[in-house]
């Protein structure tokens, strides 16, 4: 179809952060098509050089308000592999409990408050209270339950105080796991009810082939932890030696850095974890995906979303499994004391709800941060959403300009972008 059309999104709402859509296309023909990250960089990496290992996750947190445990974890992981420390079982768990909390919490506010306005046809989640009152205060529900499953673990959910190296400054009662428990239960009902809400709706018929990149773990569904990187191509990568596949690089129209591995570009996230990982999946997380009607692999990220919603109902079940043993095994109290402070570096990685995410951490002898780097979900994204952006254009270029706007807008939420986390320092060296 022959056709001119310029479109300037500045800056596409429900997302975090700022971001711009530019899309020129003469004669039929696209001239440019990009998503520019306008935010000045946050020198995180910079800031915590010198710090030490006790600061170290406390600064990081900071990263995000959304994935603040996250980031607390895949610093903590690192700075535990820089030291050869390995934490207890007990501490694994209460960390990946702590993990579904913030799952579910950002997952909710993404599905429902974000990207639920788009499929039902309106401009944000307002008109949802008069319209869908019952899906409001669902979510609402939904989100102050896996707000208070954080709280209670690691004292607030918005930059965590009470997860550290080896473990926890604050242990939780019988009775605050209990009410734990009794919040996940409550969450079923709501769970079943979202996947009906979902599997109603209809998302963009859209498809484009690519690399999906996640955590694994033999034996979980991995989000807090993980033995490797997989990804959909068939290899894997030992997470210290990530370097080795993952190139990150710098676009002209980009704050934050774009990234490729086996392919031109490559997807991080709930689809790329569902894709890479479905069987390790929870009954109920199963049931869901047949009733939303996602198959793996699925290579439309509009799903990624539906995928989010699976990834509910794997942390609410899972969640109370996981209760259930801390409350038969019994909390105990552990040692947090570390005995041995060493040069060295350290490699951790998480899934974060946006994704892969890695904090890589050079200790000297007295343990200080001399070197780091924070390879962020949102901004390995970068790349494969302009490719989705540009295979996308032609297959609606006989839709009005406000259609065509309007559903590159809904592919950039679709990735549930996290704008600000993705803007950090790169080092250029000068000839």
């Amino acid at each position: 179809m022959s056709r001119d059309l310029t479109i300037n999104v500045h800056h596409v709402t429900r997302v975090e952060g700022h971001g711009n859509i530019v899309v020129k296309i003469k004669n039929g023909e696209i001239e440019e098509c990009k998503f520019e990250v306008v935010e000045s960089p946050r020198f995180f990496e910079a800031m915590i050089r010198g710090r030490r290992w006790k600061e170290v996750h406390h600064i990081t947190c900071r990263i995000c308000g959304i994935c603040s445990i996250a980031h607390t974890t895949a610093s903590l992981n690192a700075t535990e592999a820089a030291f050869g420390i390995t934490p207890s079982k007990q501490t694994r768990m209460l960390r990946r409990l702590l993990y579904i909390g913030e799952m579910i919490q950002s997952h909710v506010l993404h599905f429902y408050y974000l990207v639920l306005p788009d499929l039902l046809g309106v401009g944000s989640v307002i008109p949802l209270v008069e319209t869908h009152r019952d899906a409001v205060v669902r979510a609402l529900r939904m989100k102050r339950y896996a707000n208070d499953i954080c709280e209670i673990l690691a004292g607030r959910h918005v930059h965590p105080c009470a997860a550290v190296v080896k473990g926890f400054t604050k242990l939780p009662t019988e009775e605050e796991l209990k009410s734990i428990k009794s919040r996940l239960e409550e969450m079923v009902d709501d769970v079943e009810a979202t996947v009906e809400l979902f599997a109603g709706l209809e998302f963009p018929d859209f498809e484009r082939e690519t690399e999906y990149l996640s955590l694994r773990h033999s034996e979980e569904y991995a989000f807090s932890i993980g033995e490797e990187i997989v990804s959909s191509d068939g290899y894997t990568i030992p997470i210290p030696e990530y370097k080795e596949k993952i190139e990150e690089f710098v676009v002209p129209h980009s704050t934050g850095k774009h990234t490729r591995a086996n392919r031109d570009s490559y997807m991080v996230g709930a689809l790329a974890r569902v894709n890479n990982n479905y069987e390790q999946l929870s009954p109920m997380a199963k049931k869901a995906a047949e009733k939303l009607g996602l198959k793996v692999p699925c290579y439309n990220p509009f799903m990624n979303n539906i995928a989010q919603v699976v990834e509910v109902a794997h942390c609410v079940e899972e969640g109370i499994q996981l209760v259930d043993k801390l409350l038969s095994e019994g909390i105990k109290e552990e040692d947090l004391t570390v005995t041995e402070i060493k040069a060295g570096r350290g490699v951790g990685a998480v899934e974060a709800p946006r994704g892969l995410l890695i904090h890589d951490y050079t200790y000297d002898e007295n343990g200080r941060i001399v070197d780091a780097n924070c390879v962020v979900p949102t901004h390995q994204n970068y790349e494969n959403l302009e490719l989705d952006m540009r295979a996308l254009l032609p297959r609606i270029m006989d839709k009005s300009k406000e259609e065509i706007t309007h559903l590159l807008e809904m592919l950039v939420r679709a990735y549930d972008p996290c704008i600000s986390c993705s803007v950090h320092l790169v080092k250029v060296e000068f000839a």
